[in-house]
């Protein structure tokens, strides 16, 4: 009933696709063994601010009541959609249907590419290795790159690609709206 009334009220304001969207996109940002606080928190809060679910897959860097990490969470981490898990394979075990796509800067396909879907599960790895060979390996066709227009560097920093993965894909399922 409250939802209704607020659809109602937005397709008043002709925001409604834009509401609609949120209501029916969510992904799922994984990141495997994240190692710095601010980072994942950093991540998390993206992650409120896109409708996202945050997935952090141990062992951590740091503990998750860190002070760094609430920091850069600031006040909104206690409404983050948080799952953690043990390991890996406890994160294949709890999600065996998820359909999962991949970043590695070893990956050959560019996240443009891509085809960005409701629940998908955007999985990253570590800031010092990135995903484990054997993912990647194992998953070649949904493993996806940033692009990278200087040889000087590596990776961009963990927090900025997953925003540019997440904006990305908000951007593609919005233009479907229109």
């Amino acid at each position: 009933m409250i939802i209704n009334y607020a659809i109602y009220i937005i397709k008043k304001q002709r925001l409604f696709s834009t509401f609609e969207f949120y209501l029916k996109m969510a992904f799922n940002i994984v990141l495997i063994e994240p190692e710095i606080p601010n980072n994942t928190g950093n991540i998390g809060r993206l992650s409120l601010a896109t409708g996202s679910n945050l997935h952090l897959v141990k062992p951590f860097g740091f503990e998750i009541d860190d002070t760094r990490l609430k920091r850069a969470g600031l006040d909104y981490w206690k409404h983050i959609n948080l799952f953690t898990y043990d390991s890996i394979a406890d994160f294949y075990e709890k999600n065996p249907n998820a359909k999962m796509t991949y970043f590695s800067s070893h990956g050959e396909k560019s996240h443009w590419d891509m085809e960005y879907k409701d629940e998908l599960f955007l999985v990253f790895g570590k800031e010092s290795k990135g995903l484990p060979q054997s993912i990647t390996d194992q998953n070649k066709q949904n493993t996806y790159k940033i692009p990278l227009y200087s040889e000087h560097i590596r990776s961009l920093n963990l927090a900025n690609a997953v925003s540019v993965v997440v904006y990305e894909g908000l951007r593609q399922a919005s233009k479907s709206l229109r």
